[in-house]
């Protein structure tokens, strides 16, 4: 059977899906453009996007891509019908063209393949999670003392094998010890005046704005001290309006980390279609995240995350999980912002 190029509408409907992803400071790093034989989407880093001082090599910025990609594996079986098929950093001569996402027929067998080439997951497996991906926004809010079930660990566990990372749930000693280093790179982030500026331009004080992190968005700080949120306003005293009151967070938060043995781009986009997988499926179960990304800005503390009794590996993201409220959501940029038009067909 022939595989129809997808139409505008079709386009539309993947592009807002992907543009829904997660990303640092809700840059939304990334733009798309349909494939020369209008079957596929190309998926691009919008460098213009990048956040240089808390992610001087990139990394969050393809973790960002990724999750936009999973997201395009979600709606293609889910929206469309079609499965998908990522091929990462196709061309070494466009360092900027991260992925490609392809799309079989719409009666292809429903298969799609996970990023890290394991066994494939079905794509009606995938298409469950798109009724998450406009549920899914980061909680700043205080949880309640009530940790996740060991059943939905493992089921988060297993999305993120599926991707080729290790989702590990934390015990005590690793907690308070990824805490307290969490905690340590909060404090140098503050006493820095360039991070702490780069970190303040992506707030955004009005309504209307299409990216960034809302005044709305920020949640409190941990009244005890115990859970180091980032202070997006900066350290107190804030301006009038800038921050919400101090509330008690969780006795001990439920932490877990992404991690992958490598530490090159491959291993980063495998993490952001990770980071989605596990989010997704946590919305769909009720569980909230907050991502504590602070110790990752730092070599030093982002080398200290790893345990110690696993040997090398390179930490991605550092996720508090829980159950309370939903947070608020971020605004997104439009899709006629990030979706370019198909390239222009060769001439004969």
């Amino acid at each position: 059977m022939s595989n129809p190029a997808l139409t505008q509408a079709d386009l539309r409907l993947l592009v807002s899906a992907a543009g829904a992803a997660p990303s640092l400071h809700n840059s939304q790093p990334w733009r798309f453009r349909p494939t020369a034989d209008g079957t596929g989407i190309a998926v691009y880093a919008d460098r213009r996007r990048a956040v240089p001082l808390a992610d001087p090599d990139g990394a969050a910025l393809h973790v960002s891509v990724g999750a936009a990609v999973f997201n395009l594996r979600v709606a293609a079986p889910a929206r469309l019908g079609r499965a998908a098929h990522v091929r990462m950093l196709p061309d070494p001569a466009d360092p900027d063209l991260l992925a490609v996402v392809t799309l079989a027929a719409p009666a292809a067998p429903a298969a799609v393949p996970s990023a890290a080439g394991d066994a494939p997951a079905g794509a009606a497996g995938l298409a469950r999670l798109d009724a998450a991906i406009a549920l899914r926004h980061s909680s700043r809010e205080p949880f309640a003392n009530r940790d996740v079930p060991e059943s939905v660990l493992g089921e988060l566990v297993a999305a993120a094998a599926a991707e080729g990372v290790v989702f590990a749930p934390l015990e005590e000693a690793a907690v308070r010890r990824v805490l307290e280093l969490t905690d340590e790179a909060e404090h140098r982030l503050t006493a820095d005046p360039d991070r702490l500026a780069e970190t303040r331009g992506w707030l955004r004080a009005r309504s209307g704005a299409a990216d960034g992190i809302p005044l709305s968005a920020l949640g409190p700080q941990d009244h005890d001290a115990r859970v180091p949120m980032r202070e997006f306003a900066g350290p107190p005293p804030y301006r009038p309006g800038e921050a919400p009151p101090a509330r008690r967070f969780e006795a001990l938060p439920q932490l877990c980390t992404l991690t992958t043995r490598g530490d090159t781009p491959p291993d980063w986009l495998r993490s952001g279609q990770a980071l989605e997988h596990v989010w997704l499926l946590a919305t769909l179960h009720g569980v909230r995240l907050t991502v504590l990304h602070q110790a990752v800005e730092w070599a030093g503390t982002r080398w200290a995350l790893r345990d110690p009794e696993e040997g090398p590996g390179h930490v991605h993201a550092v996720l508090r999980l829980g159950y309370g409220p939903p947070g608020a959501a971020t605004p997104r940029r439009p899709v006629e912002e990030i979706l370019a038009p198909r390239p222009p067909a060769p001439v004969a």
